[in-house]
């Protein structure tokens, strides 16, 4: 699992990620984007750099995570 300073489950997302975090939850896809997050961040991530990689790394994580979305 990615190194982050809580579990994925517990991560509360803050300003623009909060959106990106629930559509990735309601797609039941938080066990993809941990799997991301860990081949993007082997090394670990902080929860400052994981907010803002969900927040303006919207459409490649979507993309990664095969999540349709509408037109932004």
């Amino acid at each position: 699992m990615a190194q982050i300073l809580m579990p994925l489950s517990s991560y509360e997302p803050w300003s623009g990620a909060s959106e990106t975090y629930k559509t990735i939850e309601e797609a039941s896809k938080l066990d993809e984007l941990d799997e991301l997050i860990e081949k993007l961040y082997p090394n670990g991530i902080d929860e400052t750099t994981l907010n803002d990689f969900l927040w303006f790394d919207a459409d490649f994580i979507f993309k990664s995570l095969k999540i349709e979305t509408g037109p932004t």
